[in-house]
């Protein structure tokens, strides 16, 4: 079975094999690859110099790279930061520089993990950006804000390119299997092994076919089933569906382990949902409701862990954020709970929709002009500031609300201070 595979293929992987060579195959980013988009209509124009790529691994920057490089006849120099110095980019730039002047031809050079590059090391490409010697693609998988130097950036148009979405690996997929270059129509897929490569692949393309392609080799049979499928992940196939009931049912029972300040089910559902190939993005969504839903300012701090575990969920993707994931779900397990902001929102809004809106008090209104002034706005308007303790005998609230209180503090972890002050407020005002 194996030597029918890779026999006429040379043992090139099926992920290069099945290279888009056009913009036309290039599957998924339309926003910027579409019909209309932006990165589409640089290279159909061949309006380009410099630019970066921001994304996870297997989302085409390398292979958007070799179309712009066979769109413009430019010879194609491929580097990793993580594996060249300085001198051997600066060896490349020279020798683009000396064919440009001798023959009027660009390379174009594509840089991977450009970010793996120091500020002085990164300072070396910026005289050949300018001079346009030299066609240049930086490709990133971390936030060129944090990672890149603002010379570079100005010096570069930025896209971004969001992994693939399920029905985008089901289309490459569904390609290899019935292409020329691919498998070329030897082979079937069992829709549930299907699925399991899609959640398996996490938005990455590359991941997607070479997991297929390890499959098919090890396959007993025309049609490649969840058990091929589990023997080349090494994994079982868990029961879980991404936009299904069991989606929901595991998120809810992690959201509910946490209120309930239990880490080790926190930690078991998240490794539920992490194996099953639920979008890390989505539990990082789900933590930082929670920081605010269940801790709220009990632990103020919480919702900064929630959103460092989301940052680094976008920074550095599966499974290296696994453990950021796991860090914020325990904090938030063991921060002290409120749920005060909670229900305070919700009778805040409660009021909003059923009562009338009431008019902002004039007291409370700016009073930019003199018309504004002579009606009244800001009149009685008292400045916190100007009063010791910092808080003016003043009603923020329309009249008909007067002394309604929607946020009421539990006591619990640092709510007591918030307590104690706002008795102190309330004694303050009282007495003015």
């Amino acid at each position: 079975m194996e030597e029918s595979l890779f026999s006429d293929e040379r043992g090139i992987p099926l992920a290069e094999r099945l290279r888009p060579r056009d913009l036309d195959e290039v599957i998924g980013q339309e926003e910027i690859l579409g019909e209309h988009g932006a990165l589409r209509v640089l290279i159909e124009r061949g309006s380009y110099r410099a630019l970066l790529f921001w994304g996870p691994p297997g989302t085409g920057k390398t292979t958007v790279g070799r179309i712009i490089a066979a769109r413009s006849g430019a010879r194609f120099v491929h580097l990793s930061a993580a594996l060249s110095g300085v001198r051997e980019v600066r060896a490349v730039l020279e020798g683009s520089r000396r064919r440009f002047e001798l023959e009027g031809k660009r390379d174009l050079l594509f840089l991977d993990e450009v970010h793996r590059f120091n500020r002085a090391q990164q300072d070396v490409l910026l005289s050949y950006l300018e001079e346009g010697s030299v066609l240049f693609i930086g490709a990133t998988t971390e936030n060129p804000s944090f990672s890149l130097t603002s010379a570079l950036l100005s010096r570069c148009q930025l896209f971004l390119f969001h992994p693939l979405s399920g029905e985008d690996l089901r289309r490459v997929i569904r390609r290899a299997l019935v292409d020329p270059r691919g498998l070329a129509g030897r082979y079937t897929l069992d829709p549930q092994a299907e699925e399991m490569l899609i959640a398996f692949s996490d938005g990455d393309a590359r991941r997607a076919l070479t997991a297929l392609e390890t499959a098919a080799a090890i396959a007993t049979d025309v049609k490649i089933g969840i058990t091929a499928v589990e023997r080349a992940l090494q994994q079982k196939a868990l029961r879980y569906d991404r936009s299904g009931e069991e989606h929901y049912n595991l998120i809810s029972a992690f959201h509910k382990s946490i209120r309930n300040s239990d880490p080790d089910a926190a930690l078991y559902w998240l490794a539920r949902m992490l194996e099953g190939g639920e979008d890390p993005r989505f539990i990082a969504r789900r933590l930082i409701r929670i920081a605010s839903e269940d801790i709220g300012l009990a632990d103020p701090q919480g919702l900064e862990i929630a959103v460092a575990a989301s940052e680094t969920v976008d920074r550095v993707g599966l499974p290296e954020c696994d453990l950021a994931l796991a860090q914020a779900a325990v904090y938030l397990a063991c921060a002290p709970k409120s749920n005060a902001l909670y229900v305070g929102m919700n009778e805040a809004r409660r009021d909003v929709k059923e009562r009338p809106n009431e008019p902002v008090p004039l007291h409370l209104r700016n009073a930019p002009t003199r018309l504004m002034q002579g009606i009244g706005y800001g009149d009685g308007y008292k400045y916190a500031h100007d009063f010791p303790n910092g808080v003016a005998p003043m009603e923020c609230l329309p009249p008909a609300l007067a002394g309604r209180r929607y946020y009421r503090p539990t006591g619990r972890g640092a709510e007591e201070m918030i307590v104690r002050r706002l008795k102190e407020i309330k004694r303050i005002k009282e007495k003015k």
